[in-house]
């Protein structure tokens, strides 16, 4: 979990980090990082706060619907109405990949774009689109790209079948554990197969075609000029170039001004975004 208070230009003034807690019944630990870094007075007084969530968002009730990486007590209170009542301040509750795709859109690598998608791919997989400014949303957050299946064989057969279970950090885990290659990150997934495991190797070749088209369906579903990849996976020079390079190999109906580029901000992005949400949802 991270926290900051940030300027309404971006500018990150104070920040705080802390484990997620995997055991607690309600998100205390959430509460009580906000509140110590809205306490800082030297920049003067936070006016609201921002919480970005891994999961589905209903923007209009202001709650967190699912999320498949945080304790199953959590959404139920993860709401605007709750955390505003913990933390004495109006609260906006945002999708942590839309959050960061306002972040990046408007302050970091698309900001000269008019269009932008969002893609991260780290621990999960997600997305967020801008579009001259705003926020492309519904009632729900939009762009859930990582729960999308792209293998259907597999999604008949109730096996690993989405973006998320087949390209993310922990889909590569699950997968190397199917495999019998034991308990391995994305990253000792990678040595394994660069150290010449077939297994591994396989895994790793995998993950890179499924985010490519992963990438591929956001460019068809949402035409933005510029697509930007992050998470702690995305940014990866090994990986986000092999993801590049293979759809820019494919001709389908690119935009003839595609842009494929690295996260400007890496993990300050959703954190920056903040500054600019309120402008963006509505």
């Amino acid at each position: 979990m991270r926290a900051a208070l940030v300027d309404t230009d971006g500018t990150i003034l104070e920040r705080r980090s802390a484990p997620t807690p995997q055991s607690a019944a309600v998100p205390a630990a959430l509460v009580d990082l906000v509140r110590t870094v809205g306490a800082e007075r030297a920049h003067g007084a936070a006016s609201h706060a921002v919480v970005g969530l891994p999961g589905s968002v209903d923007y209009d009730a202001g709650r967190l619907l699912w999320a498949p990486h945080l304790p199953p007590q959590w959404p139920d209170r993860l709401s605007t109405g709750e955390l505003s009542s913990a933390l004495g301040l109006p609260v906006y509750v945002a999708n942590d990949a839309d959050l960061a795709a306002v972040g990046e859109a408007l302050l970091g690598a698309g900001a000269t774009s008019p269009d932008v998608a969002y893609v991260t791919i780290s621990t999960g997989i997600g997305a967020g689109v801008v579009h001259r400014g705003r926020l492309v949303h519904g009632r729900r957050s939009l762009a859930e790209i990582g729960h999308t299946v792209i293998d259907w064989k597999a999604w008949l057969e109730r096996a690993p079948c989405t973006l998320e279970e087949l390209g993310s950090g922990s889909g590569l885990a699950v997968l190397a554990r199917q495999a019998g290659l034991g308990d391995l990150d994305a990253r000792q997934v990678e040595e394994a197969a660069v150290g010449g495991d077939p297994r591994a190797d396989a895994i790793w070749e995998a993950a890179i075609a499924a985010c490519a088209v992963g990438v591929a369906n956001v460019l068809m579903d949402f035409s933005p000029s510029t697509v930007v990849i992050g998470g702690g996976l995305g940014r990866r020079s090994e990986f986000f170039d092999r993801v590049r390079a293979l759809v820019l190999s494919r001709p389908e109906h690119q935009p003839d001004d595609l842009a494929i580029v690295a996260s400007a901000l890496g993990d300050d992005a959703g954190l920056m975004g903040s500054a600019r949400w309120t402008e963006a949802i509505r």
